[in-house]
């Protein structure tokens, strides 16, 4: 059996288009944040890192060019002891400058950036062998400055020279330390400007992101909440007075369940007034049969006896022509009294005394005693029936007049001859479906929706009363009467009665008298 699908409310469909624009919206704040963050790191590694490390290394690098200046020119000074003094003062300091180029490395550099931190560790290393490079073979120094106080220019120069190639290589390596933080200074500027572009790029588009799917969001919540509209412009026109039947656009929710509710009301309404309309006919019958009873009813019953006085005196006579018309006038007079006796037996139709009873048994007897009927008008008849059909309630004698009814119309649509087909079935329910199929010329699809009407009728001196009877008395019983066209041509009358009650004999009464 397959799974009723669960159903999806209005509430939780608008929820998740709200969290789908959420999440839109979430993607774009988070992508902003990232790329800020990103931005942010960046110019702080600018800021505390790589600009500080850069002007340490650069002012060793002045302190370098420097000494590598005075050294040179250290023979050839005027006063050769002030700048020996000088160096050596220089040369105390150094152990400080190459100090503060290793701590700006490491603190400065302290990323977690595994590339900043390998190049922290090189520039580290590299200040230490600088240093180191620079603090070797003091004694040079100390050979120098004597030669240079005893005057020995050659030695001087030696020893000048020899210092100098080392200066100036310390001097060259600084260089390069400064080189490679600028690249890296550049580098970084330059992925700040991609990561800023980039990030420019994923705004715009995660910005036109979120605007597509708020507008799919809201193109969806107005196709949810459009069957709500639809009700609104339904509940206006059931209040102008339209109780058309609509067809109800299926949707699996509140809305769409309140779509079904309201048709149903409709439908309800609809029923209910033509129940009204029914009733207020009945009443206008019950007033006019009253009164037919009282106003023709015994004039016609005088009028009877009278002509079968005369028929008793006209008959022997030689006059044909007056008895022809006393035969006219006393059919007419029938006729009369026929339509009264119809109109007082919907105006005063007793409560039907439903009691437990056999279907097939009725309309089997029923059908011997119209065979003779039936003959005479070329019809040949035939019942139908289940084996252990159930027992239902019935008022035998209002059944009766139904089902005669029933019988003789289809007679009446078979007025060249045919075949009158009586089939009794047991229903789904435990009840009975009787059918009574003819092979007239059958009921215009158009007209079937009206056959039940009081006073409608397609005969010519038809009163449009036996089947409005008909249907009365059949739901009077409990049960359901239709009518519809038959494949092969003529027509389907159907009625379905529920089974009776076990263990009851008799069944509740279930209308009233429609004049009390």
């Amino acid at each position: 059996m397959a799974q009723t699908r669960a159903r999806r409310t209005v509430a939780g469909r608008l929820l998740a288009s709200y969290v789908l624009v959420l999440i839109a919206f979430a993607l774009s704040v988070g992508w902003s944040f990232l790329a800020l963050r990103d931005a942010a790191q960046g110019a702080e590694l600018l800021r505390s890192g790589y600009v500080p490390l850069l002007l340490r290394v650069g002012e060793a690098l002045a302190a370098q060019n420097v000494f590598n200046a005075q050294l040179n020119h250290i023979t050839a000074a005027k006063n050769p002891g002030d700048v020996r003094e000088w160096i050596e003062t220089a040369r105390r300091t150094r152990p400080l400058t190459f100090a503060h180029v290793r701590e700006a490395a490491e603190k400065g550099l302290d990323d977690g950036d595994p590339s900043v931190q390998r190049f922290r560790d090189e520039v580290v290393r590299e200040a230490a062998a600088i240093e180191k490079l620079l603090g070797a073979d003091p004694e040079r120094f100390s050979q120098l400055f004597q030669a240079l106080a005893v005057s020995d220019r050659e030695a001087a120069e030696r020893a000048r020279d020899d210092l100098a190639k080392r200066e100036a290589e310390g001097a060259q390596r600084l260089r390069a330390i400064r080189a490679r933080i600028e690249e890296r200074m550049e580098s970084l500027t330059a992925e700040a400007k991609r990561r800023e572009s980039r990030s420019m790029q994923l705004l715009v588009g995660l910005f036109l992101l979120t605007l597509l799917v708020g507008v799919v969001a809201t193109l969806y919540t107005r196709r949810v909440l459009a069957p709500l509209t639809a009700v609104t412009e339904r509940a206006n026109a059931v209040a102008r007075g339209d109780l058309t039947p609509r067809e109800v656009v299926a949707t699996n929710d509140e809305i769409g369940e309140l779509a079904t509710t309201f048709e149903g009301m409709v439908a309800a309404i609809q029923r209910a007034r033509s129940e009204l309309v029914n009733a207020e006919r009945l009443a206008a019958i019950g007033k006019m049969a009253a009164h037919v009873t009282h106003e023709i009813r015994n004039p016609l019953s005088s009028i009877g006896l009278n002509l079968e006085l005369l028929e008793e005196e006209v008959a022997p006579s030689s006059n044909k022509e007056a008895a022809q018309l006393v035969v006219a006038i006393k059919a007419e007079v029938d006729r009369l009294s026929r339509i009264a006796e119809q109109y007082l037996s919907i105006a005063r139709r007793p409560r039907p005394r439903l009691e437990r009873e056999h279907v097939e048994d009725l309309v089997r007897e029923l059908v011997a005693f119209v065979h003779p009927e039936l003959e005479r008008g070329g019809v040949t008849e035939r019942v139908e029936a289940d084996d252990d059909l159930p027992e239902v309630g019935l008022d035998e004698s209002q059944f009766r007049q139904a089902l005669l009814n029933l019988i003789r119309n289809a007679r009446e649509a078979m007025s060249k001859g045919g075949e009158l087909i009586i089939s009794i079935r047991k229903a789904k329910d435990g009840g009975v479906d009787l059918a009574v199929d003819d092979t007239g010329t059958g009921v215009p699809e158009d007209v079937r929706a009206s056959i039940f009407d009081p006073f409608f009728t397609t005969k010519q001196r038809g009163t449009g009363l036996g089947l409005a009877v008909t249907r009365d008395i059949v739901e009077a019983h409990g049960g359901t009467i239709g009518c519809e066209g038959r494949a092969g041509g003529g027509t389907r009358f159907f009625i379905h009665l529920p089974a009776a009650l076990p263990g009851a004999d008799v069944a509740q009464d279930s209308r009233a008298d429609l004049l009390g």
